[in-house]
């Protein structure tokens, strides 16, 4: 018994620790665009994610991924994963904040797709 409680507490610390303030990992005062092909759609707790490739300066095709809100919150807000992946494989673009590491990893605010739609996808404490 001793040992089930003990396993069942570090699982909840684990989960804890997992679980962060997006001002944690991602700078909210540096607010990016970025405009490419929507190539993935990860409908998954604790946040859906995308991918998307776009080209930087020089050309160059990058990989960005970026986190967002948890399912339940869009469910919430009355977005579902349908609404995100009308994009697949058209130009999108999104409006978020960078990692603070500086790499092609980042925090939705917003998405704009080709035909016009946009979602704003943020809680009032991020914007």
């Amino acid at each position: 018994m001793k040992l089930r409680f003990l396993v069942t507490m570090a699982l909840v610390a684990a989960a804890l620790f997992a679980h962060h303030s997006t001002s944690a990992e991602f700078d909210m005062t540096k607010r990016i665009s970025i405009t490419g092909t929507l190539t993935k759609v990860d409908w998954i707790n604790p946040h859906i994610a995308i991918q998307m490739e776009a080209k930087d300066e020089s050309g160059k095709v990058q990989t960005w991924t970026f986190q967002s809100n948890p399912p339940a919150w869009y469910k919430r807000v009355g977005i579902g994963r349908a609404d995100l992946a009308k994009g697949m494989g058209q130009t999108v673009t999104v409006g978020g904040v960078r990692a603070k590491d500086g790499s092609t990893f980042g925090y939705m605010l917003k998405i704009s797709f080709a035909d016009g739609t946009v979602l704003e996808v943020t809680t009032p404490d991020q914007k």
